[in-house]
């Protein structure tokens, strides 16, 4: 370990490997630590998706000093745990049930622990995102494959119902009266036709002015109608985005009509095969192909300064890698991060699909706060199942998330449990988040924020970019092909 490299990563968690792979890709020389037992990775992998790994992962490394010697004098990454994905990763039954219930014995009614793959971190990915563009731009899709989810849904007068996202779906919405609904047909066709570089479909605004609360108003939108497409299609976390520049609130639409658009599915999301812990293996196996060392399993890893106070390497257990820079979460330097909230969560394994999604075996279903009597956040309902090989045949996976106000998970999350209909077991979890409070620039040290609540991937891959471009220097080029992504055929 006594080497220098360019980039050291602290944690194996979705954020920092893709930032790894990233680097990695660009050239830099770079080391992945953790807390799990040190493996150097290479280009030889063997799938144990049938085989109950002992470091809790379906892909094991290995490698031979021999083959790459070449190789890894480039990378290296680490992380304090014994499996990969970090607070990000997928655990089976088995590892499930230590984290919440204790023990090791899952009741047997449940079916075989390796047929799980619970995410910790659920999230959906949109069709023509910014995640899914740096797939396709790492070339890291090789690796993986993903399949289209049926359905989004939102919350509204207490009933569940789909998301329109088009003019068409506008006017058969149950969403709207028959007046309403040809107000936000006409919205839509605004936003369908609306090119940045084309003033004559503007209307006479300029959406880097006007606001979004200015542009519904010219439509004369009710409060119901503006809360789904605030939420269930711009995405947004909160109401801010009605007095920000409408330009946003456009895009997000637009994008969310393409991605439904691409796989004529039910909805604009896809999800890998196995699960989100298949996306930081993948990084990891792209990071080796570019000359990666991972070191699992390393406790207390310290950083280290230098006089200016500019990290200038890591220690773990007596060794020392000299770096320039230290990519990391809030866990590892934990005086240069403050908490800015928390999160609550509950997981439950059903039986069933949720009720009134159309029989969908894998849904998002958004519940605006205006919707709860709340002034803040959004509940989040996310579920996948066997379609997506995350569970045994016949059972589903769902989450319910919020950005907790107390300390009390189990009733903030009530009206998104309510939803689910009968369920197996649950369990409920709340954690903390962090944002960085340092300045990179004075100590070379790039902090990632906490997940949030939400089920998409939209905040957490502008994260990522925002480090990318503080680390190199310059915006990441993601104008792709989308078409080399695809989703898989039932």
């Amino acid at each position: 370990m006594d080497e220098e490299y360019d980039v050291i990563v602290l944690g194996t968690g979705l954020k920092e490997c893709i930032l790894s792979g990233l680097l990695s890709v660009d050239g830099l020389k770079i080391l992945m630590n953790t807390s799990q037992i040190c493996v150097r990775i290479c280009l030889i992998w063997v799938h144990l998706r049938y085989v109950q790994g002992s470091v809790g992962s379906r892909c094991l490394w290995l490698c031979t000093l021999d083959l790459c010697k070449d190789l890894l004098d480039l990378v290296l990454h680490m992380d304090r745990n014994d499996y990969y994905g970090g607070e990000s990763t997928s655990l089976n039954l088995i590892q499930l049930w230590k984290k919440f219930r204790g023990n090791d014995k899952p009741p047997a009614h449940l079916g075989s622990s390796r047929d799980y793959n619970v995410d910790m971190v659920p999230k959906f990915m949109m069709a023509n995102g910014t995640l899914v563009r740096v797939l396709i731009h790492t070339d890291v899709t090789k690796y993986l494959y993903f399949k289209a989810v049926d359905g989004s849904y939102v919350f509204n007068k207490g009933k569940v119902h789909k998301v329109p996202a088009t003019d068409m779906e506008a006017l058969k919405s149950p969403l709207m009266g028959i007046f309403e609904k040809r107000r936000a047909r006409k919205f839509f066709i605004y936003v369908q036709d609306y090119d940045e570089k084309d003033p004559k479909t503007h209307e006479g605004m300029d959406l880097t002015r006007v606001s979004t609360r200015a542009l519904i108003a010219k439509y004369g939108l009710d409060d119901n109608t503006v809360d789904f497409i605030g939420h269930a299609l711009a995405l947004h976390r909160d109401d801010r985005y009605l007095d920000e520049p409408a330009l946003d609130t456009v895009k997000r639409m637009k994008l969310y009509a393409e991605s439904l658009a691409r796989f004529q599915g039910g909805s604009p999301y896809i999800y890998p095969l196995y699960g989100l812990g298949e996306l930081p293996q993948a990084f990891a196996r792209l990071s080796a192909v570019y000359g990666g060392t991972y070191m699992l399993n390393k406790p207390e890893c310290k950083v280290e300064y230098d006089d200016e106070g500019k990290v200038c390497g890591v220690t773990s257990e007596g060794e020392t890698a000299r770096c320039k820079k230290v990519v990391c979460d809030p866990s590892y330097l934990p005086n240069k991060v403050r908490k800015i909230g928390k999160v609550a969560r509950a997981i439950a394994i059903m039986s069933h699909p949720i009720p009134n999604t159309n029989d969908s075996h894998s849904v998002q279903i958004i519940l605006p706060q205006k919707q709860l009597g709340r002034k803040s956040d959004i509940r989040y309902v996310f579920c996948c199942s066997y379609s997506h090989n995350v569970a045994p045949k016949g059972k589903f996976i769902a989450f319910v998330s919020t950005e907790a106000e107390t300390d009390h998970p189990e009733s903030e999350l009530k009206p998104g449990i309510d939803l689910l209909g009968p369920v197996d077991e649950i369990f409920f979890d709340i954690y903390d988040r962090y944002e960085p409070v340092n300045e990179p620039s004075l100590d070379n040290c790039f902090i990632s924020t906490s997940y949030d609540a939400t089920t998409h991937f939209e905040s957490t891959v502008s994260d990522v970019l925002n480090m990318y471009t503080m680390i190199t220097g310059k915006v990441l080029d993601l104008s792709v092909d989308l078409s080399a992504a695809s989703a898989a055929e039932e």
